[in-house]
């Protein structure tokens, strides 16, 4: 496992994310929730630059079933990744996809160390 200095952990506040370039692989860092994340940059749909896209919520549908109505209530906002290809959504804390359990975003570790955010391959 190979460990690179990305930036220091003061430069992304909440909701930021950059994408760069680590032994070949585009990986995307965000700060999501105060939390640091790293994934690889690649959807899983079709191969899109899925964080390049934008960080934003989703909506979510609830059903009565006795009696057809529904609400759409906007959630998980600030935390949605949407693939700039097809839309696909991932929740960026999870790396899990919304639409699929079949899928989920490749991780990779992200911490701070001495005022750095360093990421590990």
């Amino acid at each position: 496992m190979s460990e690179h200095v990305v930036c220091g952990a003061d430069e992304l506040d909440d909701g930021d994310h950059l994408v760069v370039e680590l032994e070949g692989r585009e990986i995307g860092v965000f700060r999501v929730e105060g939390e640091f994340l790293a994934y690889t940059n690649w959807c899983a749909h079709q191969g899109g630059p899925v964080c390049e896209g934008s960080l934003a919520g989703t909506t979510e549908a609830t059903l009565d079933p006795e009696t057809g109505e529904y609400d759409l209530d906007w959630v998980k906002e600030d935390r949605v990744l949407r693939c700039p290809w097809h839309a696909w959504e991932f929740d960026a804390l999870t790396g899990d996809c919304l639409h699929s359990d079949q899928y989920r975003l490749v991780e990779h570790e992200a911490r701070v160390e001495d005022g750095d955010l360093v990421v590990s391959l």
